[in-house]
């Protein structure tokens, strides 16, 4: 139990590597299969009116991803924010702003995450990188 008295799971037990055990993983009810482990999670934070080539850096940096064959990438709109400017990017009506804050996920293996981080250089970025390790559950349909 934890100091706010909430009653917490234990985590599953990890291989020497720090990836989760297999056990635990494979069908569950309704069809789908689980696979646990761990995973690198590249967060990039850019500006809607960031460009690359006349289109926008999300876009670019998305498609990049997807030929690199990551397991996939989205593109999360903010609502309010600011970065190393420190002016406030907002939606609110009466501040009507062509530059919000854009959070793009990647989550794949540590190896293919690190191995497409000189794309990101190539576009000289002028947001945010961060990296981290996740524990990640995939649930997946499994298809007869």
């Amino acid at each position: 139990m934890d100091p706010a008295g909430v009653t917490r799971p234990e985590p599953p037990p990890r291989e020497a590597d720090g990836s989760y055990s297999v056990h635990g993983s494979g069908p569950c009810p309704g069809g789908t299969v689980k696979e646990q482990g761990r995973s690198l999670r590249l967060s990039i934070f850019v500006g809607e009116s960031d460009r690359w080539h006349h289109k926008p850096l999300y876009t670019e940096i998305v498609h990049r991803a997807h030929k690199a064959g990551l397991a996939g990438a989205s593109v999360l709109r903010g609502v309010e924010g600011y970065g190393a400017t420190s002016r406030i990017h907002t939606t609110h009506l009466f501040r009507l702003s062509e530059d919000l804050p854009l959070l793009i996920l990647i989550v794949d293996a540590p190896e293919r995450v690190r191995a497409f981080l000189p794309q990101l250089d190539e576009l000289n970025l002028s947001g945010l990188v961060a990296l981290d390790e996740v524990d990640t559950i995939h649930y997946a349909v499994h298809r007869h």
